[in-house]
């Protein structure tokens, strides 16, 4: 329909940096391994695929990191951003302990929804030092892939 070979981002600026391509065990299927910038769906959403593990997150870091570029005046990320990586990492802090107590206290409303303000204002100090959820993520992987056998 546009009558030329089309190109992720030209309209929209909303590109996938190709940090890998993988092979299938017998061949037949390519896996890219992508780090999207800015949303991937054409509905402005992380993911095309809105119910796939994790989309969600993605979905918030990638409004965190708009946040953060936009600064929207009454926005409670703004005022994040514009108070320092010191204060942020004071809420994280803060966040933890509160995530640790409820845990401890076994009530699961309040483990769930610190465990939400952890999450959210991680996300935000990553993004603060220029870090993102999938960075973490790949730290995450890299830990979890194998590795050569250790003699004992």
């Amino acid at each position: 329909t546009r009558g030329r070979r089309w190109t992720k981002g030209d309209t929209s600026g909303n590109v996938l940096e190709v940090v890998d391509l993988r092979l299938d065990c017998d061949g037949d299927t390519l896996l890219v391994l992508a780090h999207p910038r800015g949303p991937t769906c054409h509905l402005d959403r992380a993911s095309c695929f809105p119910d796939a593990p994790g989309a969600f997150l993605g979905e918030l870091d990638a409004l965190i990191a708009r946040r953060e570029a936009e600064r929207p005046a009454g926005s409670y990320t703004t005022r994040l951003f514009d108070a320092g990586v010191r204060r942020i990492a004071q809420k994280v802090g803060e966040e933890g302990v509160e995530t640790a107590l409820a845990a401890v206290a076994q009530d699961e409303a309040a483990l769930l929804g610190e465990s939400a303000d952890l999450l959210y204002h991680l996300t935000v100090l990553l993004r603060a030092r220029g870090l993102s959820l999938d960075d973490a993520v790949d730290v995450l992987r890299a830990r979890h892939a194998p590795g050569p056998a250790v003699a004992s």
